[in-house]
């Protein structure tokens, strides 16, 4: 995937697309969705808002680059950053736990990843983003990651990322 991909009509019409199916999920069950986003910085709320009465479905994102963002606004330990790095399967569950307190939402998204060209590590190579999706249904929360190692430049992955969490989030909807 490369960024030519960005201004790809068959990519805009699939992620609006998908969009669509997921504001018609959120506003079916009267849900609000808000998200967390590190190597995205803002892209998935990007898409979204770009939807007509997105404010009906869709509360926010928290743009989370720096660690001290993901400690100081959404309570991340420190601890955990520090034993699983950023990229971690473990940090984006805490991450998508605290959209759904912090933004006050039914569901929530949350990613970080490396999407280059540089910081990739052979743990954690360029491409390598961890998607987690949060839902609360009744009392109790629960969240789901993954890990993805996308192919392309740094725009690629941040699309094909933005992508998947919104497929994840729509899974999770049912």
């Amino acid at each position: 995937m490369d960024s030519s991909l960005l201004a790809s009509p068959e990519f805009s019409r699939s992620i609006f697309q998908r969009i669509g199916r997921v504001c018609e999920k959120l506003k079916d069950r009267g849900f609000m969705l808000g998200g967390a986003e590190s190597c995205t910085g803002g892209l998935v709320a990007a898409c979204c808002t770009e939807v007509v009465g997105s404010s009906d479905w869709f509360a926010g994102s928290i743009v989370c680059y720096a660690n001290s963002v993901k400690e100081g606004v959404l309570a991340v330990p420190h601890a955990l950053l520090h034993t699983h790095g950023a990229v971690s399967g473990p940090v984006v569950r805490a991450l998508a736990s605290a959209a759904l307190e912090v933004l006050g939402v039914d569901v929530a998204f949350a990613l970080s990843g490396v999407a280059g060209p540089g910081g990739g590590s052979p743990e954690k190579p360029v491409g390598t983003v961890w998607i987690a999706v949060a839902c609360r249904t009744g009392g109790e929360a629960t969240v789901s990651a993954e890990r993805f190692v996308f192919p392309g430049d740094r725009t690629g992955i941040r699309l094909a990322a933005c992508a998947k969490a919104l497929e994840m989030v729509e899974q999770a909807l049912g």
